[in-house]
Formats: C-alpha cells, sequence, structure tokens
C-alpha cells in the first residue's frame, strides 16, 4: 500500500514478543503500535450520521461498525467535542444561511460516545467548545444561556460546566487522556468578553477550565488550540501573551488544512515543522496536530498529507510531539447538509460510505519502521515535470534531467532523471539536528541501464560514504542502505548519475529513519 513513520517506547524483549504473539490472531489489519503516540479521529458526527440512515462497509464491502474500521485502520484514540446548550435537533444554521450538523455533541452524547471508545480499547479526548455551537477563529458565541453573566459569573460558569462533564465521565470510569479547553481559539472564546483584547480575561477562563479538569481527573493532559498551524508569528504572540498572564496548559494543539489554506501540503509541512518545534522547545510544551484534513475527492493527497503530518508531529525533538487527529474521517460531502469536503469516506451508495486509502496512513505509520526523515518521500509535487518539492538539485548545467511525472511505486509520481543528451544530476535531501546512531535510507527503483554511474548514496554523516549501484530492472525494486552510523549529526542522502544520452531512472517512496 503505502509508508511509514514511527518512534516506539522501549519495551522489554519478552513483552515485545508478547504484543507480536498476541497480534498475530488480530490479522494485519488489527495491528497497533505498542506506543504512546495517538493515531486520532474526531468522530462527533458518526452516532447522528447513524440514525439519519447512514451505514459504512468495511474494505470488503461488508457492513460494519464505522468506529471497528478505524480502529482497524491503526485509529487509536477519539476526540469528541462538547457544546453547552446545542440546539435539541443537533442542527445550527451557520452565519444564517448554512444548516450544519453539530453532532450529539452535549454531555449524554459526549458520554456515549466516550463509552463506544473505552469498549474498543481506544484513548479519548474531550473538545470543550464554551459555545451552543461551533467554535473557530470566526465563531466564538457565548453560550446563550451565559450571555448575561459578568466576567466573575462567566468564570464559574466556565469551571462548573468542565467539571459537570468531566465528573460524568469518571464517574462511569472514563478519565480522558487529553482534554482541550476552547476551540481553535485565535480570536479569544465566549465573545466578547473572552476576546483575545483582553489576554487578561481570557486567560483567567480559560484557566477556570484547566483547574476543573484537573480536580476530577489529574492525569488527564490539557491541551490548548489554536487555528493556521503553520502561522509560527500567531503562535508567538498568542502564547506569549497567554503565558505571561499566568496561563496553564499542558499541551499545544494545532489544525492543519492545505485545503483551506489554498496550498499543497508538500509546500508548507516544512512551515508546520518549524512552528511544532519552535513552541515545543520555547514554550517546553508537548504538541499535537488535533485536526488534520484532505479532499475527499483526492484520497491519494489526503494519505499523504497524513503521512507527513504524522512525520513531522514524530520529529518534534525530544518526543514532544504526541499525536495526530483526523477532523470526521467518517463523513463525506453527500450525507452532510453543508456538503463539508475533507472526510476520508466516499458514497458506494445511497447513504452507505466506505472509508477510502486516505486513512490507511495511520496504519501504515503505526506499523513501520520508524519516522521517516524525508520531505516528500513520494515526489507528490502539483504535478508532472514539477521539480521535485523538498529536495535540491545539482547538475553539469542539466536541471531538466531532474523531474517528476506520473507512474509512482506508491502515488501518483516519481521522481526521474532523463534526458535525450549525456548528463549529471544529483537529487538530494541534507538533513541537519540529527540524533547521532544508526540509520537507514530504503528507496523504490527502476532504471533502463546503460549509465556511467547511477546509485542510491548517504554521505557527509561522520563516515565514509555508503552508496548501492541502481540496478537495470523494469520493476520497482526496493534498495537499502544499512548501518549508516551518523556521528555528526547531519547527513545528505540522495541519488547520483552519470549518465548517457536516453539513460532513465526513477525513483519513488524514500525512506531515512533511525533505528
Amino acid at each position: 500500500m503505502f509508508k511509514k513513520h514511527l518512534k516506539r517506547l522501549i519495551l522489554n524483549v519478552f513483552c515485545l514478543s508478547l504484543v507480536c504473539f498476541s497480534f498475530a490472531f488480530l490479522g494485519s489489519q488489527e495491528r497497533v503500535e505498542a506506543s504512546s503516540f495517538s493515531y486520532g479521529a474526531d468522530i462527533g458526527w458518526m452516532k447522528q450520521l447513524e440514525d439519519e440512515g447512514v451505514t459504512w462497509v468495511d474494505d470488503n464491502g461488508s457492513l460494519a461498525d464505522p468506529l471497528q474500521i478505524l480502529k482497524n485502520h491503526g485509529i487509536n484514540s477519539v476526540r469528541l467535542r462538547v457544546f453547552v446548550n446545542p440546539p435539541s435537533d443537533y442542527y445550527w444554521l451557520k452565519d444564517g444561511t448554512t444548516w450544519t450538523m453539530l453532532g450529539y455533541s452535549d454531555k449524554d452524547g459526549v458520554l456515549a460516545a466516550a463509552k463506544r471508545a473505552k469498549n474498543l480499547g481506544m484513548r479519548v479526548m474531550v473538545d470543550f467548545h464554551y459555545s451552543d455551537v461551533f467554535a473557530d477563529p470566526g465563531h466564538q458565541i457565548k453560550p446563550k444561556a451565559w450571555s448575561s453573566y459578568s466576567h466573575t459569573q462567566l468564570q464559574t460558569a466556565v469551571y462548573n460546566h468542565t467539571h459537570d462533564v468531566m465528573n460524568e465521565l469518571a464517574k462511569n470510569g472514563i478519565y480522558p487522556e487529553w482534554v482541550q479547553i476552547g476551540n481553535e481559539m485565535n480570536s479569544g472564546i465566549m465573545h466578547p468578553d473572552g476576546s483575545t483584547d483582553n489576554f487578561s480575561k481570557l486567560t483567567a477562563y480559560l484557566n477556570k477550565g484547566y483547574d476543573a479538569v484537573k480536580a476530577v481527573s489529574p492525569s488527564s493532559k490539557v491541551v490548548s488550540h489554536l487555528a493556521h498551524g503553520t502561522d509560527n508569528s500567531l503562535f508567538r504572540w498568542w502564547f506569549d501573551q497567554f503565558f505571561s498572564n499566568g496561563g496553564k496548559t499542558d499541551v499545544i494543539g494545532v489544525s492543519f488544512y492545505p485545503y483551506w489554506d489554498g496550498q499543497p501540503y508538500w509546500e508548507i509541512t516544512d512551515e508546520l515543522s518549524y512552528n511544532l518545534n519552535d513552541i515545543a522547545s520555547r514554550y517546553n510544551k508537548e504538541v499535537m496536530v488535533v485536526e488534520v484534513g484532505g479532499d475527499e475527492s483526492n484520497p491519494n493527497d489526503s494519505y499523504w498529507t497524513i503521512n507527513d503530518t504524522i512525520n513531522v508531529v514524530k520529529g518534534v525533538p525530544n518526543g514532544k510531539g504526541i499525536g495526530v487527529f483526523y477532523w470526521e474521517p467518517q463523513s463525506h460531502s453527500s450525507v452532510l447538509p453543508d456538503g463539508y469536503p475533507l472526510g476520508a469516506s466516499k458514497e458506494v451508495a445511497t447513504n452507505v460510505l466506505q472509508y477510502t486509502t486516505a486513512i490507511d496512513a495511520f496504519l501504515d505509520a503505526a506499523t513501520s519502521q520508524g519516522v521517516n526523515l524525508v520531505i516528500n518521500p513520494g515526489f507528490e509535487t502539483d504535478g508532472a515535470t514539477q521539480t521535485p518539492s523538498g529536495w535540491s538539485t545539482w547538475s553539469n548545467s542539466n536541471d531538466n534531467a531532474n523531474y517528476t511525472e506520473f507512474g509512482g511505486y506508491s502515488g501518483s509520481y516519481r521522481l526521474s532523471h532523463w534526458k535525450s543528451t549525456p548528463y549529471q544530476v544529483s537529487t538530494y535531501q541534507i538533513k541537519a539536528g540529527l540524533m547521532n546512531g544508526t540509520y537507514t535510507m530504503r528507496a523504490w527503483v527502476k532504471s533502463g541501464g546503460g549509465f556511467n554511474t547511477s546509485q542510491m548514496y548517504v554521505k557527509n554523516f561522520g563516515g565514509t560514504e555508503k552508496n548501492i549501484a541502481i540496478p537495470t530492472t523494469n520493476t520497482w525494486t526496493q534498495l537499502t542502505i544499512n548501518n549508516i552510523n551518523v556521528t555528526n549529526g547531519q547527513a545528505e542522502f540522495g541519488f547520483w548519475t552519470d549518465a548517457n544520452a536516453n539513460n532513465w531512472i526513477n525513483v519513488d517512496y524514500v525512506e531515512f529513519y533511525k533505528n
């Protein structure tokens, strides 16, 4: 299928053997990772869709529980939003123009969904919006029942609401691993009182939520969540003020939606990585992508969006990247009144949905050998004949011998070296800030042969260059360079071709990971 990624907790040999023995009985689709990393999904719409007649089929076309299907594809955690007093029909006329399904997101609905997840052995995140409807950068609407409250009364209301929901969960033996206090709070919460125009008030409300969580479940990690996870200046501005006002949180959560940003994921994952690395270090906090999504009509790009996002989060130094959640993967525009297009399902019959290959990214990540450090490993650029994003090129004035084209091993595109005249070209990445230790490089290749030299290589890692010749083959063949002992915190890896006229190679799905 597809690829990679992952950091594992060190288990002793006996325990690892037991895990492997147990998983052998579950089948390949039941494999899950023995680690603390969260592969998550927001499932707020699931039960309401079921009650409206929507069903799901598994990969074989058989009717199945949509949450069980997610678990079978590597999802080990769920995210559940909670509103204060949502409309009784759980629909909202957003901006007075568009009907939007809210999901059963009151206390009772959250409890029922949490029980369902717990029964499947999944972890739970609860997301408090502090509104009767969706809260996001453009909508932070104070609950109607709180509309006339003073500043002091609002603090009490936030505490009591949070404590009430948490206590109901606790009475049923559910202690969420994470609790989000506020949702996409770029502009604050509960406008106008909790606007970012007054961080002192905003922080007071958020701290009341924090205190209520800890009063019921001290082990739950509190998450503070902003949208636009690639905007480092926003995050610095927001959290500098939050912490200077005495703000309390355990984890910083971000949203990452290349679709809404209007940019291909491969053009902005570096910005996501930079922001996560910076805020984890600057504020000494764990970080998560609590919302990610891709175009339902392009599951291939959605797959790579998820996988590259997981890769970025796992790459945050010192193990501070702890999870990735897809927002509403079970949904499809055909069954939603607002036509939301970023689910990870397709319609196979009227009101019958099937998850797309996008969600395979979670299982592939959970069962991979290590965190893939390669940027754009599948050469999924914005079309054929484009220079591969994230990669550098050296040539003897023959840069156009290095390009991408349709026909990849695992995705749509592949890297190609070819020209009708002799050429020399190298396609490579330089990774700095590596932990010293042993690494592995792998890639899938094809070649027409006839070269002076054509090889996959790793160099400048503190030892003698390692390389392997690319064989002549018309079928995809995986090459591996083992035992790359990095001693200087960096490495350059890539593909070098010294070619005669019309010599060609194809490369796809490159991996470079620490063993």
